[in-house]
């Protein structure tokens, strides 16, 4: 892809992320549904941070574009880097797991992820901005352009720690509220959820691996050439 379309693709997807992670934020309070939304607000739900995450990962994009359409060709290998390592460790894997894990459990039995209160308060358009449309954004990303990817160790371990992470805010949640971030979790007994948060660890990894897989499908070892 050009550098000139490459960077208006950029720079469209930088906005329309922050346009969907602003209309989720500012879902207002008199219409959430008493059972969500409480401790942590949206900010406990993968779903929300993953548009967060998709929104600076292609701000970053849009000006590493930039700086190569301006010829600031040492900034530019700065910022590639921190776009390559953020995409391949973080938005390609989270925004697949975000979409494949959701749409999953809504077939299995949407009160576990989405319960039908939530309806009256999201829009269907914007339930699919977040489950579906994140998933073919990330696909075109890795057509679009090539991603270096780190070390396959150093890859794993920092989206592991990213990982535990969050497990912990969502411990931490359960801890100050009793109740669980999604109701899929109280099915589980403690062995259990730690049995599920290891098999979910192994599914994201998964994703990594397959970004990868297709990053070298597509473009080989190949390296930038500015």
């Amino acid at each position: 892809m050009e550098i000139s379309t490459l960077t208006m693709y950029h720079c469209l997807a930088f906005v329309w992320y922050f346009f969907i992670a602003y209309s989720i934020t500012h879902v207002r309070t008199e219409e959430r549904p008493s059972e969500v939304f409480l401790y942590g607000g949206q900010w406990k739900y993968l779903t929300v941070l993953n548009l967060v995450l998709q929104a600076v990962f292609y701000g970053v994009s849009f000006l590493a574009d930039v700086l190569r359409l301006i010829k600031k060709l040492r900034c530019a290998k700065c910022v590639i880097s921190s776009r390559d390592l953020l995409f391949s460790v973080l938005a390609f894997p989270v925004s697949t797991f975000v979409s494949v894990s959701f749409w999953a459990l809504y077939t299995y039995n949407r009160e576990l992820v989405y319960p039908k209160s939530l309806d009256g308060v999201i829009p269907l358009w914007l339930n699919h901005a977040m489950h579906t449309a994140v998933l073919p954004f990330a696909l075109l990303e890795i057509l679009a352009t090539p991603h270096r990817y780190p070390a396959k160790k150093k890859g794993l371990i920092l989206l592991g720690f990213v990982a535990f992470l969050y497990i912990s805010w969502v411990l931490w949640i359960y801890s100050v509220t009793g109740e669980w971030v999604y109701p899929l979790f109280a099915l589980f007994s403690p062995a259990g959820l730690v049995a599920f948060f290891a098999g979910s660890l192994a599914i994201i990894v998964s994703f990594y691996n397959f970004g990868e897989f297709l990053n070298r499908m597509i473009w080989g070892q190949s390296t930038f050439c500015f």
